[in-house]
């Protein structure tokens, strides 16, 4: 046999062995229908309870007849949640520069900055980097994660729902044009028929924390309604979450002497009570986004 008949025997053998790879790496990449992105609350906390409050939505509205079936329909959506290290608003936005960079740059200790939940995850306990696999491709160089990732190809979601803040605090706290610019410039860089929510995180254990934060929110709902932004508000940061969050050390990770090691993210019980809380609000917002108002309760 000529060396050449062998080469092309090796070929046909190791193709017929490898289709099922091969297909899985160049697939068609298929989109969550709900898209829920946030910071590491959502990593840390949160996650989950997101990912089941939407996956849920039909049970978790109050809700007119009419209502109930643009419910149904979007409980039988793909629903993906990913949360990104300390990233912010202004990290989604950005082209270059470090605030990109806490989405796209590899973490220099653990090598993973964000953890999946839902639709595009393959392990619920894995932390992954962005950047590195399909389902996180959000890195291109002079584009923003925004971007990279709403290019036609990839991520369409039919609803976009941002849960942002922690990291923004001082931006927004002590710069109300800054929170307007990047008003401005989330409804830019997302598609112009694309829904989209955008949801303050959950209150902090300690109230100095909480206090900057809710200046912010102040800041940036009020740079929302100035530019007439097409995406709806929801306040994280509520007088009712507030009081059931600061100084509640059952919301957040202790030690062993009971001592509250992180008081920044709360954890999966804090989440489950925040929604209690914010099922209303949250529940309208999605009204408004897929066109139909609630109705008021009672």
């Amino acid at each position: 046999m000529t060396l050449r008949k062998r080469l092309l025997g090796w070929l046909m053998c190791c193709l017929s062995l490898a289709p099922a790879a091969s297909l899985a790496e160049t697939a068609r990449f298929t989109s969550p229908d709900i898209l829920v992105l946030g910071d590491s609350q959502l990593t840390f906390g949160a996650g989950p309870t997101f990912l089941d409050f939407f996956e849920n939505i039909r049970t978790r509205c109050t809700a007119t007849p009419a209502q109930l079936v643009q419910l149904e329909s979007l409980g039988q959506m793909r629903t993906s949640v990913i949360g990104v290290r300390s990233s912010t608003l202004q990290s989604w936005l950005e082209r270059s520069g470090r605030f990109k960079g806490m989405v796209c740059d590899v973490d220099p200790n653990w090598k993973v900055n964000a953890k999946g939940f839902g639709f595009v995850s393959t392990s619920p306990d894995e932390f992954v980097q962005i950047g590195q696999g399909r389902e996180y491709q959000f890195c291109e160089a002079d584009k923003s994660p925004f971007e990279t990732m709403f290019r036609d190809d990839y991520y369409a979601p039919k609803l976009l729902v941002l849960s942002l803040m922690g990291g923004a605090s001082d931006r927004w706290a002590n710069i109300p044009d800054l929170a307007r610019q990047d008003a401005v410039n989330l409804v830019a860089q997302i598609p112009q028929d694309m829904p989209c929510i955008f949801m303050t995180t959950l209150p902090a254990h300690k109230q100095e924390i909480v206090e900057k934060r809710s200046r912010a929110q102040e800041n940036l709902k009020a740079a929302f309604e100035e530019t007439n932004s097409r995406c709806s508000f929801v306040s994280g940061l509520t007088p009712e979450t507030i009081e059931a969050f600061v100084g509640n050390s059952a919301f957040f990770r202790s030690n062993g002497a009971g001592v509250v090691k992180d008081p920044f993210h709360p954890n999966e019980t804090a989440a489950k009570h925040f929604f209690d809380l914010e099922a209303d609000n949250i529940c309208k917002a999605i009204f408004d986004q897929i066109g139909t108002l609630p109705q008021p309760r009672g």
